[in-house]
């Protein structure tokens, strides 16, 4: 890099400051008070240029505009018991399981922003130092060949992530691996960035010991908790973390619904989903979903799945 960090961070940060109205108040939303931060996770994801860089966050900035990202978290999905329903299909870090692909892309924006604008700021408040990005650990008990027909479900959530939330997890963890995804790991691995890369960590059976060197007992995953390999949905606390009686989820739908008798004063709204606009994946998201995709046809096409996950070596990366 010619330029040193801090003299790439003013330049982009020039650029930003010509914004007008409405891109200038959705960037408001966007960096949240710290905007060094936040031109710094868009210059990491384009190998720290410039020109790259502000192309990005402008296109990240118009789709925002475009899809009244803004508003997102006053549009609750009604009625509740639809919202209770993507909550139990829609595994967070893996995928759901429904055909309703709009409510889906709606609840994982609506994660994100709740996280950027509330959960985030909230933890800065309480630790006295900026806090902008998140663990994220996935289970992947239960992953199978039907895995297939929710590439391109998993392929739109990565495309809205990587384009528009840039470098806000630091690390990936993956627990509770079978034999299905340790296949599609050793084939995807190689077409990974160097940089993607060193943040999945593929950790041994639920990855319980490794996970209590980075956080609190009281902070792992219901599905770590166990002892030995696999996991269960039923939590030791009673309640999945992906699940709507989870705390975390009932206080984002209580805040949306909060937001959105603010908002929609005349009433509550009626049932629907929040038509999203998804960008086109990159040609990398575009390589890797076919070849997990051809990965996942080779193994129904053989007798792989009759390993056991005891019996599988997985590297890690």
């Amino acid at each position: 890099m010619a330029a040193t960090s801090e003299e790439v961070i003013k330049q982009l940060s020039a650029l930003m400051e010509q914004l007008e109205e409405p891109l200038k108040t959705t960037f408001q939303n966007v960096h949240q008070g710290n905007l060094r931060g936040t031109l710094v996770r868009f210059l990491k994801a384009r190998e720290w240029s410039v020109p790259k860089a502000h192309k990005m966050l402008m296109d990240c900035l118009n789709w925002r505009v475009q899809n009244e990202i803004d508003s997102v978290l006053a549009k609750p999905i009604l009625p509740s018991d639809l919202y209770r329903a993507i909550r139990d299909t829609l595994l967070v870090g893996l995928t759901g399981y429904s055909k309703q692909v709009n409510y889906y892309v709606q609840s994982h924006i609506q994660m994100n922003e709740y996280r950027d604008r509330v959960v985030l700021p909230a933890a800065s408040k309480k630790f006295g130092r900026q806090i902008n990005t998140c663990l994220k650990v996935m289970d992947m008990t239960g992953l199978k060949l039907s895995a297939l027909s929710q590439i391109k479900m998993l392929t739109m959530i990565t495309t809205v992530d990587d384009l528009n939330y840039p470098e806000k997890t630091e690390t990936y963890y993956i627990v509770n691996a079978p034999y299905v995804f340790s296949a599609c790991w050793k084939v995807v691995k190689p077409l990974l960035q160097e940089r993607t890369k060193k943040k999945i960590q593929v950790l041994y059976a639920s990855g319980r010991d490794e996970l209590l060197k980075v956080m609190d007992s009281e902070s792992l995953p219901h599905f770590c908790k166990r002892e030995g390999s696999g996991s269960s949905r039923d939590s030791l606390d009673g309640v999945d973390c992906y699940s709507y009686d989870h705390p975390f989820h009932q206080q984002l739908y209580n805040y949306m619904k909060q937001q959105s008798l603010n908002q929609y004063s005349a009433g509550p709204r009626k049932q629907g989903s929040v038509h999203v606009d998804v960008p086109s994946p990159g040609l990398e998201e575009v390589k890797i979903a076919e070849t997990i995709k051809a990965e996942l046809q080779n193994l129904r096409g053989s007798n792989g799945l009759t390993h056991s996950f005891n019996s599988i070596q997985i590297e890690g990366p």
